[in-house]
């Protein structure tokens, strides 16, 4: 009987643990790496490829079944949400009579002190991490069903 690759990888006890261990931290380096983009090198395209070679380790140590039920959201979705907020962000300033991705910025106001500032531009980042995650997903989990 042949082994069912897309359910469990043939893999080694040690990529095995090794992703599991992983798969977290270079989650959190990627959200590190989307937030610090703004001021230094980094940002959502980066971050998003970082985001998505954890899900690929993943799927190399415990297979596609395993990795699809973790991550629980179709990389079609993915991609589909990622591009809806680069969208949205490159459109917003219209909607204030400034031109097309014109960055907008909005302080969080406690009581009288700004307290911090969200942007356009951030959200255009995130839906670039999103939209690359989703993409490479996308190739992966296509490329690793269709050699099963």
């Amino acid at each position: 009987m042949k082994p069912d690759k897309t359910s469990r990888a043939n893999t080694t006890l040690i990529l095995h643990n090794a992703a599991l261990l992983l798969l977290p931290l270079q989650l959190l380096f990627s959200i590190f790496l989307l937030l610090r983009g703004h001021d230094e090198p980094g940002g959502g395209f980066i971050a998003g490829l970082v985001a998505s070679g954890a899900f690929v380790l993943y799927l190399f140590a415990h297979g596609v079944v395993e990795t699809r039920q973790l991550i629980r959201v179709a990389p079609h979705d993915i991609l589909a949400l990622g591009l809806s907020l680069a969208l949205l962000a490159a459109i917003l300033p219209l909607f204030f009579g400034q031109p097309f991705l014109t960055a907008q910025w909005w302080p969080i106001v406690i009581g009288e002190e700004t307290v911090a500032k969200l942007s356009s531009v951030l959200l255009f980042d995130i839906g670039v991490y999103f939209a690359v995650l989703g993409t490479i997903l996308i190739f992966v989990i296509t490329l690793a069903e269709a050699e099963a």
